[in-house]
């Protein structure tokens, strides 16, 4: 699914840090995996991450046209600590762009002390302002304050996913505005279109609703599993995704007799164009978000979309899917809506396809490029 661009004559070596990289999925994954591999045919691509999520896979390899370099790692309250990535990032050549995605710690110090060590200016990549949780859940504001900020402050440059997202990074990080790039997250071109190849739904047909996210606290599956159940209409809900949640959401289908509810596991390439190709309606019941990639897959595909309303999302979905109160109540009324009043999920259809095709990741490639030649011009 990887669209083909003519190479350039001013090819470089960038290299993408990121804690964690296909085969685990996310969003923060997937869209360093995206802008890796359309990057990859105009310049020589590095993926610098860890082992986490998939410690059977190649330590090297590359992958349509990425080089890719895992580092065993420690995860110690969800951040993986990886000594070989300070140690790989301190060997790349000084005119390397270096362009980090973060939402944990680690990645960012790392990035800022390799980058101090060796003379040259670094992106960040800012995906999310992940919120305490856990036992050492405590230390994460002290760390926001006195490593996090000071890092996103001496970054050469920093992307943001939406214009709130920017207004965020220099209220509360101090980040001058100057510095801040918004650059939105994209969808594969395969998704676009999926909408004309498949049947409507029937009039005496459950609502098919879909949900595509790692199951993890954020994303807040029980949640969703909840509003199910209170729903009032017929609804066949199937979870594609995985993770540290995902027994606990299983137990909790159980304990609520939930026989309509299936889990998928993770899925990738045409197994998930399958699942969005099922789906009458995409679901999304995070406690909070960056930009989700997902959503924007699912605008993409033609679902009306059904979110709730949190950071992340409220600005994507305002005016273009139903935003819902974050509760299983609320979601159960706005899942019901779409269920019962096809109308409403014609609309909403065509709004999710319209802001769905102004998000393709060739246009971001463009906006990148130009970005690295401000922060590492060509010789």
């Amino acid at each position: 699914m990887k669209a083909t661009r003519p190479a350039l004559r001013n090819a470089r070596l960038v290299a993408h840090v990121a804690p964690f990289y296909p085969p685990r999925l996310g969003g923060l994954e997937r869209v360093a995996q995206a802008l890796a591999e359309l990057l990859a045919g105009q310049h020589e691509v590095e993926v610098v991450t860890t082992r986490r999520g998939g410690d059977d896979v190649a330590a090297r390899e590359r992958v349509n046209g990425v080089r890719v370099r895992r580092f065993r790692a420690r995860e110690v309250a969800h951040t993986p600590l990886s000594p070989g990535m300070a140690v790989r990032l301190l060997t790349l050549p000084r005119g390397t762009v270096v362009h980090a995605h973060v939402a944990q710690a680690f990645v960012p110090e790392t990035v800022w002390a390799t980058s101090l060590l060796r003379r040259r200016p670094y992106i960040i990549h800012f995906h999310l302002d992940v919120d305490p949780s856990g036992p050492l859940g405590f230390l994460l504001s002290a760390y926001k304050s006195a490593v996090l900020g000071p890092v996103l402050r001496r970054a050469a440059a920093i992307i943001a996913l939406s214009p709130v997202q920017a207004a965020f990074l220099a209220a509360r990080y101090g980040v001058s505005p100057n510095r801040i790039t918004v650059v939105p997250n994209g969808v594969d071109e395969a998704f676009f279109g999926l909408r004309e190849r498949i049947a409507p739904r029937s009039p005496d047909q459950p609502l098919r609703l879909l949900f595509v996210g790692r199951l993890d606290a954020q994303k807040n599956v029980v949640r969703l599993l909840d509003a199910v159940s209170q729903a009032s209409a017929p609804i066949e809900l199937v979870v594609v995704g995985d993770g540290e949640h995902r027994a606990l959401a299983e137990q909790r289908r159980t304990a609520l007799g939930l026989t309509n509810v299936r889990f998928a596991g993770a899925q990738v390439g045409d197994a998930l164009l399958a699942w969005y190709r099922w789906a009458h309606a995409f679901v999304l019941s995070s406690d909070k978000e960056g930009m989700p990639l997902v959503l924007l897959e699912a605008m993409a595909s033609g679902l009306p979309v059904i979110a709730t309303d949190v950071p992340g999302t409220r600005e994507l979905v305002a005016g273009v899917g139903l935003l819902a109160v974050p509760s299983a109540p609320g979601l159960a009324a706005a899942i019901d809506r779409v269920a019962t009043d096809p109308l409403l999920c014609a609309q909403l259809a065509e709004r999710s396809a319209r802001c769905g095709s102004s998000h393709s990741w060739t246009a971001r490639i463009g906006e990148l490029e130009r970005l690295y030649e401000q922060v590492v011009p060509t010789p």
